[in-house]
């Protein structure tokens, strides 16, 4: 028939080629949410290239979290290993204080799975990716109120530090489950392989149940060591 519905379709597991995406990798120590600005000083080879080709394309980069080998290489050392699930970037930003050295500002844009990876001859990882769905829009439930309660006393005070770069460049979505519980992943002090587990979840209303079980709601009057900033007085 003519009329395709979208939501009939069957899963593939083998995305067509045209799913598929190059994407250059900037393997990291770190998870970068969605929405989250990352600054990074770059300065090897390979990244230099690699941003000046983003530059004259007008392209980004994906960010991936590293399970092996270092930010920076170095002769004789394991090769970087890292996770399937990373963050494909734009360009914000960028400065060249020095020969060798450049500051780039990145916007954490949307997740993205690996697909397969192929290394450059100066070490440079590429990749082709598939842009994974964008998550629905929930609504923060009533249990969970005091999370947004507590990152909206949070994002104000972070907020109001000097940036060169907005911290965040769109409207706090406060009541919407995947945005919340991304600004939970990106400034909660966790180990990395939790903020991966939160990252990799696709599910933002389970995302913000968990951050919900580590971020206990505080007693009236004691303040919460765990949550990114000092919870508010109730409104009683």
């Amino acid at each position: 028939s003519s009329s395709c519905d979208d939501t009939q379709m069957p899963e593939s597991p083998a995305p067509s080629p045209k799913a598929l995406t190059e994407l250059p990798l900037l393997p990291l120590g770190t998870v970068l949410f969605p929405g989250a600005l990352l600054p990074l000083q770059l300065f090897e080879l390979r990244y230099l290239q690699m941003i000046g080709e983003c530059e004259r394309q007008g392209t980004g980069f994906g960010v991936v979290t590293l399970t092996q080998g270092r930010e920076v290489h170095r002769p004789g050392e394991a090769a970087e290993q890292f996770e399937p699930i990373g963050t494909r970037i734009q360009i914000e930003r960028i400065e060249r204080p020095q020969a060798g050295l450049v500051l780039v500002w990145c916007r954490g844009v949307a997740r993205f799975q690996i697909h397969s990876t192929a290394q450059r001859s100066d070490g440079l990882w590429r990749a082709q990716v598939q842009a994974l769905p964008p998550e629905p829009s929930l609504a923060v439930p009533e249990h969970l109120q005091h999370l947004s309660d507590q990152m909206h006393g949070a994002l104000q005070s972070l907020s109001a530090q000097p940036s060169v770069v907005p911290q965040w460049n769109e409207a706090w979505r406060l009541q919407d489950c995947g945005w919340l519980s991304n600004r939970y992943g990106e400034l909660l002090p966790l180990p990395l392989t939790m903020k991966y587990r939160l990252f990799a979840l696709q599910e933002p209303l389970m995302r913000l149940e968990l951050v919900g079980d580590l971020v206990a709601p505080a007693e009236p009057s004691a303040k919460n060591p765990s949550g990114p900033g000092e919870k508010p007085p109730a409104n009683s």
